[in-house]
């Protein structure tokens, strides 16, 4: 599958054209459905786009909010991708959105994964927006080469839902949506920042294993091109 690199200046000017496109996409699905759908990361990269996101004029009240992944940490816990939202997104008028948080205050992970699939489905399929990420490695939600769980969280077949992950950069165990739950999203998008992502990307792009780059996953087998925006 193709994707579309936008290129932008530097971050600031990221965040507003992002925002833009994610008010139009959210709008267009509360025009059509009466209700709209948001899938975000985690991590230092979103911040300020969630801060923009956040002032702008949706029906917001109409709009459900979740993560595509997350530490198994308690949400005031300062490596928390539900504290990075609640902080930066869930503010302003954004306030008024529903959100799910995937992070449940159980004994294991494992069942913080069964509980959270069960809650996040009353999230229409397929997301209206996936916002996704980008590590070094070449890591995109929490598919990390190496990962615990990997063939399985990048399996078509494997049913949407959370599954959990563990490898040795993740630190953390980690919730993540599966494959199969972000690929078919209405708008996907893949957002990086740095001179050294556009090097990652370069070399995701090229002939490889999804397993060494997951990210790769995404980039090859999503329904739609993916919007890449990119700023140094």
């Amino acid at each position: 599958m193709t994707a579309n690199m936008h290129a932008f200046a530097n971050g600031a000017e990221l965040a507003g054209k992002l925002a833009d496109k994610v008010t139009e996409a959210l709008s267009a699905a509360i025009a059509a459905r009466g209700s709209a759908s948001i899938a975000v990361s985690g991590g230092s990269t979103p911040k300020a786009f969630f801060q923009v996101l956040s002032s702008r004029s949706i029906d917001w009240g109409k709009v459900t909010i979740t993560l595509v992944d997350e530490r198994f940490v308690p949400a005031d816990n300062p490596r928390s991708n539900h504290l990075l939202v609640q902080e930066n997104l869930l503010r302003d008028k954004a306030a008024a959105a529903k959100f799910l948080p995937l992070y449940q205050a159980v004994a294991s992970v494992e069942e913080a994964a069964a509980i959270a699939t069960e809650k996040t489905k009353v999230v229409s399929q397929p997301f209206d927006v996936a916002i996704l990420g980008m590590g070094n490695d070449g890591h995109t939600a929490s598919f990390f080469p190496g990962g615990s769980n990997l063939l399985t969280a990048l399996d078509p077949k494997t049913p949407r839902g959370i599954i959990t992950m563990e490898a040795e950069g993740a630190g953390e165990p980690r919730l993540t949506f599966t494959f199969s739950s972000l690929q078919d999203a209405r708008l996907l998008v893949l957002h990086i920042e740095g001179e050294g992502k556009k090097d990652v990307l370069a070399k995701a792009e090229a002939p490889g294993e999804e397993t060494e780059m997951p990210i790769r996953a995404v980039l090859r087998r999503a329904a739609s091109p993916v919007e890449i925006y990119w700023a140094p």
